[in-house]
């Protein structure tokens, strides 16, 4: 379902809660936890420490008060130079006890949605150029004089002591630079590419708030001249976009550790303390997300 009749039903959806946290002026917003670990009976991700969302530019007092409970103490903005200076260069939105931490993906380069239109002429066509587009993300956080190493200091973060303190990892739209660096974190502690795959198509949901006001910024842009289907599926995340990220990590780097140990610097003793830190038994009478049910529940959604 696309266009109008499809906005209407997005805008009545209840986004699913875990993993879901309603805060009044940011979408998106997701615990990256909860989820069982294949292999390891029992195992999970450790809830509360891992979240990702889209920006803070239209957070209020309200919200605030929603995600100071979360504990959150980092901030991280994957957003670059450029996209802050078209938002106005307006403070971004803290509070205290939250550090907000600068690091860009692409410093001097626009990357926000409607930007990758232009730089991937097919990356609205689907699979394909998703994967191209996650490509450059994946190189730009590696590269050696990269001043931020983006990846690397967040996943440093979560090595940085056995009880890593919460962070929330956003970019623009939450969906692609996030999606990326949120796939790498949930594939070394053992996720299947499966659940990995869901985790990112929830961004579908997460941005439905905020859809119509993307795609209209859109189809206004001179990359896609008015066309509202390759915006709409621009803005969408669907599984085989991630699937076919991760095939191709394995193809270009040989696994998602060797890219992260051999590209971003990560070492393999941090990797095991990220592990230890967010691999964790189910607590009493506590009990994993049941993705799968999850999953199914939400095909009859309709999706952006």
């Amino acid at each position: 379902m696309t266009g109008p009749e499809a906005d209407q039903a997005m805008a009545h959806i209840n986004l699913p809660s875990p993993p879901f946290i309603h805060v009044p002026g940011l979408a998106n917003l997701r615990d990256a936890g909860g989820y069982a670990i294949e292999g390891q009976p029992g195992k999970v991700i450790r809830r509360g420490v891992l979240f990702r969302s889209a920006d803070l530019t239209k957070l209020e007092d309200e919200g605030v008060a929603v995600l100071r409970p979360l504990g959150i103490t980092h901030v991280f903005d994957l957003r670059s130079v450029i996209e802050l200076a078209k938002d106005g260069n307006h403070p971004p939105k803290t509070w205290e006890g939250a550090t907000r931490v600068f690091v860009p993906v692409f410093l001097d380069e626009d990357y926000s949605p409607e930007a990758l239109v232009s730089r991937f002429r097919d990356y609205s066509d689907g699979p394909k150029g998703f994967v191209n587009a996650y490509t450059t993300i994946l190189a730009s956080a590696a590269d050696p004089d990269h001043p931020y190493s983006p990846f690397r200091t967040v996943l440093e973060h979560i090595a940085s002591s056995t009880t890593p303190s919460p962070l929330l990892v956003h970019c623009t739209a939450g969906k692609d630079r996030t999606g990326v660096l949120i796939a790498l974190i949930l594939s070394l502690c053992g996720l299947d590419d499966a659940v990995v795959a869901h985790e990112y198509s929830l961004t579908d949901l997460g941005l439905a708030p905020r859809k119509e006001e993307i795609v209209q910024h859109l189809v206004r842009g001179e990359a896609l001249f008015g066309d509202r289907e390759r915006a709409e599926r621009m803005v969408s995340a669907q599984k085989e976009y991630m699937l076919g990220t991760l095939a191709m990590i394995r193809e270009k780097y040989g696994s998602v550790e060797s890219y992260v140990v051999d590209h971003l610097g990560v070492s393999r003793a941090s990797i095991e303390q990220i592990r230890q830190n967010l691999i964790v038994d189910l607590a009493e009478g506590e009990e994993a997300l049941d993705w799968s049910s999850h999953a199914a529940g939400l095909e009859g959604q309709p999706r952006l």
